[in-house]
């Protein structure tokens, strides 16, 4: 059901532009302080899976661990929010989020780390889930667009701002793991600004079944994948029993929660939403773009730092093109969809632009001029900008108001699942790549691998390596990081045609809150007309006893 279907001028406005600039606020300081948590560490995570004796396949489960758990959370967490209060969810999320990365900064090895940060992404689930439906709450799907751009204008600055902050601390005498601590005062903050701003109108009280069967189907389904796509082919063959087992154990679960959403009351993702065109479209999309976003950006901070002897603070630096890039996509591009009411050729132009810089960065060296990657990564910035947030608006334009947190969420869940994915699935093809690069040109200077600390696997410390040494890593890194971009480009391909099939709907002008007010005003003036004709009915009947 549209959102632009239901219409009631009786119905006022649920609040001022005032009142959601200030609610506004609070979400968008909120997705700061999740952002800031999760992307202060990626200018340093080479250094610090380093000091920690970390490996390569350590260096990609840092980041998985993070997305395993953001992606299985993010429908449960979409769930929550259509049966419980949505102000003290996301300040629930708020908090595992920053008490787990404050957590992380007390690691003493590399298990530990992947344990907080797994903890940290149950947190982000919650945000990624929320923060998109509370949008939704307060502003209509064409205004959405503009208010979209100042929420993309602040992940653009946490991006750039948060590896820089990282970089500067890591680099200073404070050391890496004040990188983790932060954030906690700003998690305070937020907490209470939303406290303070964020007022949402009681809505009608539901039993709350959840799906505990569904959910952990899918959990169980979602991780094992995961986990297969990490391992095969590192720690076991690809045709092994190993692959056998862990992928006919997958699927059936992922079968088997099929049909249990199909029949339970409450689902945590409704199988009803797929005969849903736009969500069907949005969904492969935003796989895609999963896949291309995270799956080749969360590697860039190796190739600048391993590749081409930047410090974490210069490596921040350099990917400041793609967080511009985001920037503009954000801020211009929902400006103009806020006042024309057209989105579908923005996306399709994401797509394109998607596609060449992917291209262009799979031709990257060791030696490629740092000023044409700059022009790649804003092409990156400028195509994830015009695609993700714009996913999720098509979507939300065509979903009942009762949906909107398992609908969007779910949308959140494949992007997710995309992006975890591509980390897991793109890190093993690096790790391989690198490793039999490094073999190779270590045999080629007569050096066996296991001289090195940690063998040809571990995450390097290049300023401790000889000359020539320190050449076949950068290459090695250089090469393969490079065949992770070739790789991404078929996703970005699937994207851009989903984006062309998409059908162009006009955006409603009612925000979710005005929707539930109206829904709830149509119920009251149904309730009275029941009760002012059995009140009819009964004055007829005594009137007709006196007769």
């Amino acid at each position: 059901m549209s959102s632009t279907t239901v219409s009631d001028p009786a119905v006022k406005p649920a609040m001022s532009r005032r009142e959601t600039l200030e609610a506004l606020s609070g979400i968008i300081l909120g997705m700061f302080v999740a952002l800031l948590a999760s992307t202060i560490t990626s200018s340093s995570m080479p250094r610090i899976v380093a000091a920690l004796g970390g490996s390569q396949s350590s260096y990609t489960w840092v980041t998985t661990a993070t997305l395993l758990t953001t992606t299985v959370s993010t429908p449960l967490w979409g769930k929550f929010a259509d049966l419980f209060n949505r102000k003290l969810l996301v300040q629930l999320a708020l908090v595992i989020t920053v008490l787990s990365a404050a957590a992380a900064g007390f690691s003493q090895n590399i298990g530990m780390l992947i344990a907080c940060r797994a903890v940290q992404g149950l947190g982000a689930g919650g945000l990624t889930a929320l923060a998109t439906v509370l949008v939704a709450d307060i502003v209509s799907p064409r205004e959405r667009g503009r208010y979209m751009g100042i929420m993309g204008g602040v992940m653009a600055v946490s991006q750039v701002g948060g590896p820089l902050l990282g970089g500067l601390i890591t680099d200073s005498s404070l050391g890496w793991r004040w990188n983790f601590f932060i954030g906690v005062p700003f998690a305070v903050l937020a907490i209470l600004v939303l406290q303070n701003t964020l007022h949402l109108p009681a809505r009608p009280k539901k039993v709350a079944r959840i799906d505990y069967w569904g959910a952990s189907l899918i959990s169980v389904g979602v991780a094992l994948l995961l986990l297969w796509v990490t391992f095969a082919g590192n720690k076991f063959a690809w045709g092994s029993w190993q692959t056998a087992v862990m992928v006919v154990v997958a699927v059936g679960c992922l079968v088997a929660a099929v049909l249990v959403e199909r029949l339970v009351d409450e689902p945590i993702i409704p199988m009803h939403l797929f005969a849903n065109r736009t969500f069907v479209l949005a969904v492969v999309a935003s796989i895609s773009v999963g896949v291309a976003m995270y799956g080749t950006a969360v590697f860039l901070s190796q190739y600048l730092q391993l590749s081409r002897g930047k410090t974490p603070t210069q490596s921040s630096l350099l990917t400041i093109p793609m967080v511009v890039g985001t920037m503009l996509a954000g801020v211009v591009l929902g400006q103009i969809i806020s006042r024309t009411g057209r989105y579908k050729a923005i996306m399709v132009g994401g797509g394109v632009v998607l596609i060449g810089s992917l291209l262009g960065m799979s031709t990257i060296d060791a030696h490629t001029s740092f000023v044409l990657i700059g022009i790649y990564l804003f092409g990156l910035g400028l195509s994830v900008g015009a695609l993700m947030q714009n996913l999720v608006l098509a979507v939300q334009n065509t979903l009942h108001v009762k949906e909107m947190g398992t609908g969007t969420a779910t949308v959140a869940f494949f992007r997710s699942l995309g992006g975890a994915i591509g980390v897991s699935a793109l890190g093993a093809v690096l790790a391989a790549r690198v490793k039999d690069d490094v073999v190779s040109g270590l045999t080629h200077l007569g050096v066996p691998a296991d001289q090195l600390a940690g063998g040809s696997s571990a995450v390097p410390d290049l300023s401790t390596l000889p000359g020539p040494i320190r050449a076949i890593f950068e290459n090695a890194y250089a090469d393969g990081i490079s065949e992770i971009f070739l790789i991404a480009v078929p996703m970005a391909v699937i994207a851009l045609v989903a984006t062309i099939f998409i059908k162009e709907i006009p955006l409603g002008k009612r925000s979710g809150i005005e929707l539930v007010l109206e829904e709830q005003s149509t119920v009251e003036r149904a309730q009275v007309a029941v009760a002012a004709e059995a009140d009819t009915v009964g004055e007829e009947l005594a009137a007709e006893r006196r007769g």
